[in-house]
């Protein structure tokens, strides 16, 4: 099969803030067999530095890349059924919510809670992304990967990937190492319905709902996305742009008693943890809807930062600089990008 490479390719239209950024080389790969062909046959294109592209979704440009931006594309959603279990198999570039509703169609319960995140499944390990108490830890079993170093394909399972709180191996020791190519999930017939997250509850009482179905979930939990994020189609965004940051209960009983009139936003986590709403905390230091220049935080979620027309990259990531010492020069807490920087 021939590999068809674009030079000085616009990423413009692969990156959702919408901020132009060229990339030295461009190509996009259908299948595992061009990604093998690309690294056995194409050595001296893959020595230059290499950028793996999805959807675009969770990736700032701050500058044109001088290199190979790799966009996969490989789809395809199959699944098996044993008794109550439903193993479910995507490709990496599937976009992650039209898994989420052919499951939800299905009635194959344990992603509906994360409805309406941006991005393709193949970035799902690599961020565990998650949203309104559920993590795609809870469900995942295995993926398959290219080793860009020995230009095989490899499979990892969920210990292998080592998850935390939106971390793992492919963002850590094996950064830039692997590039994933399919995701296994495990998934129910027989649905355990998550409401703990405050805000799902609240909006299944406002419509009335008293034993909602996973597909009721899926629904309230993409209005309430739709209401709070903006649409990428229509003002650039990467969603949330900051993880919720962990601290300590002891650090969080400091802080009310510090700020006694303000009633902070916090989630219990595993021993004497809890997690703060980064978007709250940046409320609280005058940055919701502000706009500085085109770049700005969106009106109704501060957590999300936008390109209001025609922000640069830059002009993005000093937004995000003066939210980071603010918010640090206020509650003592370090907020950390969840978006990558190039």
């Amino acid at each position: 099969m021939q590999l068809l490479f674009k030079k000085n390719f616009s990423l413009k239209n692969h990156n959702t803030f919408g901020v132009e950024a060229f990339a030295r080389q461009f190509i996009e790969i259908n299948n595992e067999e061009e990604l093998i062909q690309l690294f056995t046959q194409q050595r001296d294109v893959v020595q230059q530095p290499i950028l793996v592209l999805g959807g675009g979704s969770n990736v700032l440009f701050t500058k044109d890349f001088d290199g190979l931006v790799i966009r996969i594309n490989i789809q395809g959603i199959s699944h098996t059924i044993s008794g109550t279990d439903v193993m479910v198999v995507a490709g990496a570039g599937v976009i992650w919510n039209d898994l989420v509703w052919y499951c939800v169609d299905r009635r194959f319960a344990g992603i509906e809670n994360m409805a309406l995140i941006p991005g393709t499944v193949g970035a799902a390990p690599i961020q565990n992304i998650g949203a309104y108490g559920a993590e795609l830890q809870d469900v995942f079993v295995r993926c398959r990967a290219f080793d860009t170093q020995t230009g095989e394909i490899c499979t990892f399972d969920k210990e292998d990937c080592r998850f935390s709180y939106r971390e793992s191996i492919f963002k850590s020791e094996a950064k830039g190492r692997y590039i994933i190519t399919q995701v296994t999930l495990k998934l129910s017939l027989n649905p355990t319905i998550n409401t703990s997250y405050g805000a799902i509850g609240v909006a299944l009482s406002k419509r009335n709902i008293q034993e909602p179905s996973i597909k009721d979930i899926a629904e309230t939990v993409s209005s309430i996305r739709t209401d709070k994020l903006p649409d990428p189609s229509t003002i650039g965004n990467s969603g949330s742009f900051f993880k919720n940051p962990i601290i300590t209960v002891q650090y969080l009983r400091h802080l009310q008693s510090t700020f006694p009139d303000m009633d902070f936003v916090y989630y219990p986590v595993a021993g004497e943890q809890v997690k703060i709403a980064a978007g709250w905390l940046i409320e609280q230091c005058g940055w919701k809807g502000k706009k500085v220049g085109d770049a700005g935080t969106w009106k109704n979620q501060a957590l999300v930062l936008v390109n209001h027309k025609n922000a640069s990259g830059m002009d993005i990531y000093n937004l995000s600089e003066q939210i980071i010492h603010d918010v640090e020069s206020k509650f003592g807490i370090t907020l950390e990008r969840e978006v990558n920087i190039i």
